[in-house]
């Protein structure tokens, strides 16, 4: 039976207060000292051991005495001094962490992080000084170093991740835009080199999904670095030398961890970032997108004439947004900012009344070289919003390096300033940045539909890494890609539920939805926001069913990878009686199918190779007929 989610807040709080009160440390060996964190019964154990010979600290994670992750290396290495070895122990300190925020967008907008926290303390013989912070969640465990009186320069990290050699995994070798391929491996078949910092593993302790959270512009962004034949994933840094001048705190390295279920409905890496520094969000919202650039702006498509065209397209659909993307300014060796007028010239000002008369808000694109300094900032951002743009589309940061995390850091709280919502794209991937900054709606940092090496099983992968951390731009809906996409008609259509994102681009022609007005439908109907998420069935490189909620109705997205089958799926979406109609391929395109079930019940679904479906399921009584309104 499920638990209420107030019931079972409830009682992860009384059972992290019982942990502070009875949990100390652990019995140690002769030979070093051993702490616990962990918030109860069943949820993550980490434990940090202190090797009294060398002076090295590791940390491993478990769950009910079944390995997750094993003794791994933690440690830091700055100019003036080395606190990855010849540590003592100094003391310990232990706090409740208990946070209830609303986030804008994402798997569930009501939100309640409760962790438990311990700092360990420690030395060097010559009084250098290092705090291991730790914290531990139901979903997850995560790491920090805070070094209080600073010693300088960074020069890397002694951080690693020691995964059981046989583990399964799915790995995305590591790309600056975060756009690779996912493909599965063992931890220790795995090629050597460099991989996103997403990567999942199957442990005998449950999934492990390694991530990071809190980076900003003070530090340097993260991949690991793997040698075939182990199963340890070091972590590297995009500078090898990272500037610190005073006390420095390093981004959280976060496990989340748990059953497949656990993994994919996790906020835990948002949970772990700082609360948000938008003082009254009331005018960020997200809403579905009519995206041109697939759907011809990389042609004829950047013209007034053709986006009134996409505009009158998204009214008469009720879709909030239409998005403009390259070619509708003037590059920046051709502005002229002695033009009392600039960038006026442009037809974006008439586009953005055209398209507010008729209900519908603009995106623009815009390259970060043109962003990149705070006079052209000082230039763009007032003129954008002064035309009424809803958001910008960046594209082009292509680096995690601390250069750029520091333009990050300028562009955020300006682009708020500003009001304009905001998509990156050639980015990193969500860092916590979605709590701190809800006007980011979303990122791209995939291999989306743009892609033409898409596979079946990368699709089925996504939803238990890459968008496991935050909102994923992968424009689903280009139902003309005929050859260029993996996947059926009914899996593209499954593809806007299965995947989040606060702003959910379509990346289809108009003319490809009227030819499948069942799809065009589903799309007028769904949201970009979302009450609550829960994955019915899944198997990361298989297939990934999951269900999202906005009031009383639940959304179903699916994607299947490989032979035609019949899919069985739990509807576990409440209690009582519902009215589900289903979206799937059929002999001659896409049919829609409705029946009336119990939850629990089973709902079978014919599934073609490579193929999916969608959903839509609402409460049932005598007289509905339908779940679209």
């Amino acid at each position: 039976m499920a638990v209420p989610i107030r019931s079972a807040v409830a009682a992860l709080c009384a059972g992290l207060t019982a942990a502070l009160l009875t949990t100390g440390p652990a019995q140690a060996g002769p030979q070093d000292h051993l702490w616990s964190v962990s918030t109860g019964a069943h949820a993550p154990l980490a434990r940090v051991s202190l090797d009294d010979d060398t002076g090295t600290l590791s940390l491993s994670v478990s769950r009910d005495g079944r390995t997750a992750v094993e003794p791994s290396p933690v440690g830091i290495v700055t100019e003036q001094a080395d606190l990855s070895r010849g540590l003592r122990f100094l003391h310990r300190t232990d706090r409740l962490v208990d946070e209830r925020y609303r986030a804008r967008s994402g798997k569930r907008l009501e939100r309640r992080a409760g962790m438990r926290e311990t700092r360990l303390s420690f030395a060097t013989a010559a009084g250098d000084r290092l705090d291991l912070v730790v914290r531990a969640a139901a979903d997850g465990i995560a790491y920090r170093y805070v070094l209080p009186d600073g010693h300088g320069d960074v020069l890397g990290e002694a951080s690693a991740f020691e995964l059981p050699p046989d583990a399964d995994a799915w790995l995305s070798t590591y790309r600056v835009d975060n756009e690779g391929q996912f493909a599965p491996y063992t931890a220790a078949t795995a090629p050597t080199g460099a991989y996103s910092d997403q990567a999942l593993f199957a442990t005998p302790g449950g999934y492990v999904l390694l991530a990071e959270s809190d980076l900003t512009g003070s530090y340097s962004g993260a991949r690991l670095a793997h040698t075939q034949g182990t199963g340890t994933y070091r972590v590297q840094l995009a500078d090898a030398r990272v500037p610190a001048d005073g006390p420095l705190a390093t981004p959280w390295r976060a496990l989340v961890t748990g059953d497949l279920a656990t993994v994919t409905r996790s906020t835990f890496t948002d949970d772990l970032a700082p609360a948000s520094r938008v003082a009254d969000p009331s005018w960020i919202r997200p809403g579905t997108v009519l995206w041109t650039w697939l759907a011809g702006g990389r042609t004829a498509g950047q013209s007034l004439a053709a986006q009134k065209a996409y505009v009158d397209y998204a009214a008469e659909r009720g879709w909030p947004y239409e998005a403009v993307d390259s070619g509708w300014y003037f590059k920046k060796d051709e502005w002229d900012v002695t033009d009392p007028d600039w960038p006026a010239t442009s037809w974006m000002p008439e586009l953005v009344r055209y398209a507010r008369d008729k209900g519908v808000g603009i995106i623009v694109w815009i390259h970060q070289r043109d962003l990149d300094t705070p006079e052209e900032r000082a230039l763009w951002l007032p003129t954008l919003e002064r035309w009424g743009v809803k958001g910008v589309k960046i594209d082009f940061m292509n680096s995690e390096a601390r250069s750029m995390l520091q333009w990050y850091d300028a562009i955020l709280p300006e682009t708020a300033a500003h009001h304009l919502m905001v998509d990156f794209h050639g980015s990193t991937i969500p860092k916590g940045v979605q709590r701190t900054w809800p006007h980011v709606m979303t990122l791209e940092g995939v291999g989306g539909e743009e892609k033409r090496t898409n596979t079946a099983a990368h699709l089925t992968t996504l939803p238990f890494t890459r968008n496991v951390v935050g909102g994923m731009d992968f424009t689903p809906g280009a139902f003309q890609r005929v050859g260029l996409r993996p996947n059926s008609d009914a899996a593209e259509v499954g593809l806007t539920v299965a995947y989040e994102s606060g702003l959910q681009m379509f990346a289809g022609t108009p003319e490809s939805y009227d030819e499948r007005p069942l799809a065009r439908a589903y799309f007028d109907q769904v949201p970009a926001a979302w009450d609550d998420t829960r994955l019915l069935a899944g198997a990361p490189g298989r297939e990934a069913v999951l269900a999202r909620r906005s009031g009383d109705r639940w959304f179903v997205g699916a994607v299947y990878a490989g032979a035609a089958r019949t899919a069985e799926v739990p509807l576990d979406i409440g209690r009582g009686r519902w009215l589900v109609e289903t979206i799937r391929d059929g002999a001659d395109g896409l049919v829609q199918d409705s029946r009336v079930l119990h939850g629990g019940d089973t709902l079978t679904v014919g599934i073609t190779a490579n193929g999916g479906f969608a959903a839509l399921a609402c409460p049932w009584r005598p007289g509905v007929t339908t779940c679209y309104r």
